[in-house]
């Protein structure tokens, strides 16, 4: 991926991995612009970034992806960068009473999210001489963490959706790349938990690198090692995780 000159969109980009990546795409020379669901943190953001555009977004209902794509067209008709970062990790216990709204709307912006706006997006990316999609999935993804069993299998469907993508956009100007985190110190799931993950100036120094280098799958530590592993070695790495 050129780190240069693009005009880049970034969904859930007012906190954590996703606004990281958008103050380093945004200090290397590139246009960016971020949406999320709280105008706060998007005023927040912008007042930080002079530049940055912004939009209010919750990218789990699939009218406002539509607007939000309807958006881009008007306002980034340069758009060569969607990175799919958006999501949400909860801790449903299907031993107890679950709520089946809170794992379909968990379903929906970790899932269907990312599969709909890559859709939306594939006619205005492939006008572009170089284009790129950046699915953002997990090392949950290849070992689920059995406390957040829906995160985990979004993330492992979404793995699997990205290899196809990038099969069926071969003959395209898309490259279709997959950023798969490790834990990461952010406040995905329950704020304060994830304080023992990689820090997060560590990863996205790794992300950038690595999306800089052209790697189809981008990935650091626990996720590196998890997206390589034999199955023996994934079975033994599930019962310590989840021991």
């Amino acid at each position: 991926m050129n780190m240069q000159g693009n005009t880049v969109l970034v969904t859930g980009g007012t906190s954590g991995i996703g606004l990281a990546l958008a103050q380093r795409l945004h200090a290397a020379g590139n246009t960016v612009a971020i949406c999320g669901r709280r105008a706060d943190l998007l005023r927040q953001a912008a007042e930080r970034l002079p530049g940055l555009l912004t939009r209010r977004c919750d990218v789990a209902a699939a009218e406002q992806r539509e607007d939000l794509c309807r958006w881009a067209r008007a306002e980034l008709p340069r758009l060569n960068v969607l990175i799919n970062n958006a999501g949400v990790q909860r801790y449903p216990d299907f031993a107890r009473a679950t709520s089946i709204a809170e794992v379909g709307a968990e379903i929906e912006c970790n899932l269907t999210a990312p599969i709909h706006l890559s859709s939306l997006f594939v006619p205005q990316l492939s006008a572009q001489p170089r284009a790129v999609i950046v699915q953002v999935t997990s090392g949950l993804a290849f070992v689920p963490l059995v406390k957040a069993p829906v995160y985990s299998a979004t993330k492992a469907a979404l793995h699997s959706f990205t290899l196809s993508l990038r099969m069926q956009l071969a003959g395209t100007s898309i490259e279709v790349v997959e950023l798969i985190p490790p834990k990461v110190d952010t406040d995905l799931g329950i704020p304060g938990t994830h304080t023992d993950g990689m820090p997060l100036a560590e990863f996205v120094d790794a992300a950038m690198a690595g999306l800089a280098a052209g790697h189809a799958e981008v990935t650091a530590g626990f996720s590196a090692m998890c997206s390589r592993a034999s199955r023996a070695e994934l079975d033994a790495i599930f019962a310590r995780m989840n021991g």
